[in-house]
């Protein structure tokens, strides 16, 4: 599961033929997204392309830009995928802007301020905005769509696990909406920020489902999708309500911006260098020198927040329920050597299920890791009674061949994920474990193995620009089932603690040493394996100007414009 940059948890009614357009999507992948190692890409992070000697922007021209996954859902509270994020960045905007790893700034709010209990937060709201039907944008719009969020019928995955003590929106005033939480719950600010929790159009949630339109108040509105080809989005000539950080005031510069869905890598990075698109995400590993190199382009290259690229071992079931056994499969995997043969250096090896970028990631948990050592994996299988080999070379215990099932999923596979799992399995083989990876359609993925649970690997990455996301891969009840990310089927009522403490505390060095407790454990316990860090890689013509990015590095079109 994964983003192109962006991949997509799939759709659990979908069944393979992804044609319902609100279907029950998450992320599970590496989204868009993230901070530099040292520096936070905020809103006003400006292209490298930019002329400051003085070109001035003009309304004018469309903007063709190349996504590597596909759009399955048009309700941002109900898909996840990074491909969803980043055209809907664009449609909605949001009550407030993330600006850096713990600080953010106005946008529909002018202010907001908390109750001394930290459970209701008040927010003071833009006079003079409406969304793209006429509609007024007020309190109403915000109850309306958070409501719309933890509504059972929207079936939301991801986004109604940004705010799950949300108890109400009371409007007070029509610029004054208080949204009351059932506990504190500190990382709420950055879920507000987020383009899943985007403000939406009241009427426009009226309607049935089946009619569902999205309409923000953002810079551009939706116009057409074409499944499985493009979205075509237009200039709002009304906008008026652009962020803090924002490089000029009033309606975008372009005139349309079409989001092209092209999921072969060298098929989008042809188009963007013979001049077909003017921008694509996900430039693969192996081209990202010679477009930086090349005269007339900009590449963008951005670690992402959030979880690393983590092979997830399931506890519950078969010889992984043996903590040796988890951790010798660990140790059996050469991972530099795997991340650096697939993605030559420009992705950073992982040493923890957080990225570095991510606030509150702990150095320090490297050390409960089990690296690569094919001889202490041996030694480790041996005492947890895996001591004879059949005749294929595979390890055996009380006449069971240690044997372990990691799905394969085509459609949700990116960044030639496929290549580097072949080298898991090649280097576990080594040691006498053997993977099977059954290829699998998106019906079966969804209902034997997320649902059913029948599988003992999962890889899966993950971007939030806040260490909150642990909670989400890790917490006890947050499985695929109940609109989670723990996908390894973690139990540990430690770990819940940690993590719930984390969230509600208003002390930051209580809270960092929470989720410092959750890197050891997950990675002494091998919860998981972690593999890379995902890099936001991003190519633009020149001509494109004023693109930002945001705090995820979805980039954001409303300061862009075309030079001549």
């Amino acid at each position: 599961m994964s983003p192109d940059n962006e991949s997509a948890r799939p759709d659990r009614r979908a069944r393979g033929t992804l044609r319902r357009s609100r279907g029950r999507w998450l992320v599970a992948g590496v989204v868009v997204a993230a901070l530099v190692a040292v520096s936070v890409v905020v809103a006003v992070t400006r292209s490298d392309s930019d002329d400051a000697a003085g070109d001035t922007p003009t309304h004018h021209g469309t903007l063709v830009y190349g996504v590597a996954g596909t759009q399955v859902s048009l309700d941002p509270a109900v898909a996840a995928t990074a491909v969803t994020s980043v055209i809907n960045r664009n449609i909605f905007d949001s009550l407030i802007v993330q600006t850096g790893p713990d600080t953010f700034a106005p946008w529909l709010a002018t202010k907001w301020t908390v109750s001394p209990d930290g459970t209701t937060y008040t927010f003071t709201l833009r006079d003079g905005v409406s969304f793209h039907d006429g509609t007024p944008f007020d309190a109403t719009a915000v109850k309306a769509s958070l409501d719309h969020v933890v509504d059972p019928k929207t079936k939301s995955a991801y986004a109604a696990s940004l705010i799950t003590p949300y108890r109400e929106t009371r409007v007070t005033a029509p610029n004054v909406a208080e949204v009351v939480l059932a506990q504190p719950f500190t990382p709420l600010l950055q879920a507000l920020s987020t383009p899943s929790l985007g403000i939406q159009s009241p009427k426009a949630l009226a309607e049935p489902s089946t009619s569902y339109r999205p309409v923000g108040t953002g810079p551009f509105a939706f116009e057409q999708w074409e499944q499985g080809r493009r979205e075509t989005l237009v200039r709002n000539a009304a906008y008026s309500s652009p962020p803090d950080g924002a490089t000029h005031t009033g309606p975008a510069y372009l005139d349309k911006l079409v989001f092209e869905f092209v999921p072969e890598d060298a098929t989008r990075f042809g188009a963007l260098t013979s001049g077909q698109l003017q921008g694509i995400a996900g430039v693969p590993p192996v081209s990202a020198g010679q477009l930086a190199d090349r005269a007339g382009f900009t590449l963008h290259s951005t670690e992402t927040p959030g979880l690393n690229y983590n092979v997830y071992l399931n506890g519950t079931r078969g010889p992984l329920q043996d903590v040796a056994v988890r951790r010798a499969l660990s140790a059996a995997i050469d991972v530099p050597k795997l991340v650096d043969n697939v993605y030559f250096g420009r992705y950073p090896v992982a040493d923890n299920p957080l990225t570095r970028v991510t606030a509150a990631y702990d150095a320090s948990a490297r050390g409960e890791l089990a690296t690569y050592q094919p001889e202490l994996a041996k030694q480790l299988l041996d005492q947890a009674g895996w001591n004879r080999l059949d005749g294929d070379g595979y390890r055996v215990k009380d006449g069971r061949r240690l044997s372990l099932v990691w799905p394969y999923w085509p459609e949700g596979t990116r960044e030639q994920r496929e290549v580097v799992a072949e080298g898991i399995q090649a280097q576990a083989r080594s040691v006498g474990i053997e993977i099977q990876r059954p290829k699998v359609d998106t019906g079966t993925y969804i209902d034997k193995y997320l649902i059913g649970g029948e599988y003992d690997l999962v890889d899966v990455s993950f971007a939030r620009p806040t260490p909150d996301v642990l909670r989400f891969a890790f917490f006890s009840t947050n499985t695929y089932a109940k609109a989670g990310g723990n996908v390894a089927l973690v139990n540990s009522p430690q770990i819940d603690t940690w993590v719930t403490d984390a969230a509600s505390t208003t002390d930051p060095a209580r809270a960092a040493r929470n989720y410092a407790s959750v890197q050891h454990d997950v990675l002494k316990q091998a919860y998981i394996i972690p593999v890379y860090t995902p890099v936001s890689l991003t190519g633009f013509a020149n001509t494109v100007r004023g693109i930002t990015f945001d705090a995820q590095t979805y980039p954001r079109f409303y300061d862009a414009w075309l030079a001549s």
